[in-house]
């Protein structure tokens, strides 16, 4: 009777040698565009796409220099992931150790800061190149359980020859993503790892849950840190009148006086004190606090002329927003409805209304409803650089849209029809 990926998962966990032989053969016949006897899953089958496209050689281990130890200590006393290393050790490391498992977080670029773990694994972790300092981003060492899950921003258990990199067959891995809860931005990865044999299927959703109290952990500092800025803000505006508010030096506000309280404005970056304009907000009076900046809000419109949008997809994941004007510049993370819509109003500068732009993300021109609250949380972020009726960018603003360098990872989970069309039609044009 033939495997389905699930029977192979379920078989892993009984008879660790018969599912490694599947997956061998489900990966030789894949790599060679043969039928293979089992589907690999969705998520690992993707990923091997992505590294035949990037040219990742499957059959020999690449790595990259090792950072030195001065540039580890240097990214480990930056990284907001040292908050929160304590609560990873505390829910990892005393079974990884029973279970021959090892700890490693890497930051958001894939490259390894921490590992802990089984003596004997560890040694085992340096064979593979599975180093402090490596470079394990999913385009460098193919499939793995760090720069898999940066990837595509969920937890992914990478089993044997689901590796697509085959000296690593021997390895099984599960790694779940770190974001920061306060703008949803990834600053790393936790991965447990060990020998083929120590695979267990609960490995997966218990990183996972760890994974979520390392950023429940963050949550609780940023908002110790806005009640700091708030006891300090208190004393400033009670002395002023008209419209005034306090944020941190992310834009996230702790107190707010005369005007509608808003959770976060975007801020240019460098910022200096001075008159400066703000996205959503137009020409301010900035002035700096302890831990964040007194903005109050001025009369003059600012004019957009020399403003700059660039719209940055060239990811399969993980794309970006930039604007750069006379203020300066200033980055927001999209998500991927975000992302689409921004993409569209950038191929149609004449703008789209509510009703097209739901036909062309969700092929319902009803669904107008949904578009308007999308669009609204946009407008938060980039205020009057989009005008509406019709929604558009405007008209003296420049907009670049970067692309990827294979037209099938142009927003590549995108079932939007006009996505999937001007996706198709690029392959197409680039064919």
């Amino acid at each position: 009777m033939a495997l389905s990926p699930m029977d192979v998962t379920q078989l892993a966990a009984v008879d660790t040698a018969r599912a490694a032989r599947v997956l061998s053969e489900v990966r030789n016949a894949t790599l060679s565009g043969q039928r293979a006897p089992v589907a690999p899953r969705p998520v690992i089958e993707e990923s091997w796409g992505r590294m035949l496209r990037s040219g990742v050689d499957p059959d020999h281990d690449f790595r990259t220099g090792l950072l030195s130890r001065e540039e580890v200590q240097r990214r480990r006393q930056t990284s907001a992931l040292r908050h929160v290393l304590p609560v990873l050790r505390e829910g990892l490391l005393s079974v990884a150790d029973i279970a021959h498992h090892i700890m490693v977080v890497a930051d958001e670029e894939g490259r390894v800061l921490w590992r802990e773990g089984s003596a004997p694994v560890l040694r085992k972790a340096d064979s593979l190149g599975f180093e402090l300092g490596a470079d394990w981003r999913e385009d460098v060492v193919g499939t793995n359980g760090v720069g898999t899950p940066a990837v595509v921003r969920r937890p992914v258990q990478v089993f044997a020859a689901e590796h697509f990199v085959r000296t690593h067959a021997s390895w099984t891995c599960a790694g779940a993503p770190i974001t920061d809860p306060r703008d949803g931005r990834l600053i790393g990865v936790v991965d447990v790892s060990g020998p083929l044999e120590t695979m267990h299927p609960a490995t997966l959703a218990w990183v996972d849950s760890v994974a979520k109290l390392a950023e429940a952990r963050l949550r609780e500092l940023h908002m110790s840190s806005l009640e700091r800025l708030r006891a300090v803000a208190a004393p400033v505006l009670s002395r002023l009148s008209g419209q005034a508010l306090v944020v941190d030096r992310d834009g996230w506000c702790a107190a707010v006086t005369g005007m509608p309280y808003t959770s976060r404005i975007a801020l240019p970056r460098p910022l200096a004190a001075g008159r400066r304009w703000l996205p959503g907000m137009g020409l301010c009076a900035v002035e700096p606090l302890a831990g964040g900046w007194l903005v109050r809000p001025a009369d003059e419109p600012v004019p957009g002329e020399g403003t700059r949008i660039v719209l940055d997809l060239s990811q399969p994941r993980g794309w970006s927003l930039t604007v750069t004007g006379a203020a300066g510049s200033w980055s927001h993370e999209l998500s991927p409805r975000h992302a689409e819509l921004l993409y569209l109003l950038a191929l149609c500068r004449e703008g789209r209304s509510a009703a097209g732009l739901a036909e062309e993300v969700f092929g319902d021109a009803g669904r107008t409803v949904t578009v308007r609250a999308e669009m609204s949380r946009v407008r938060r972020y980039l205020g009057a650089l989009l005008q509406h009726r019709p929604y558009r960018f405007c008209d003296d603003v420049e907009v670049e849209v970067l692309f990827p360098g294979d037209p099938r990872d142009l927003l590549p989970q995108s079932t939007a029809p006009a996505v999937v069309r001007d996706r198709a039609r690029r392959g197409a044009h680039q064919e």
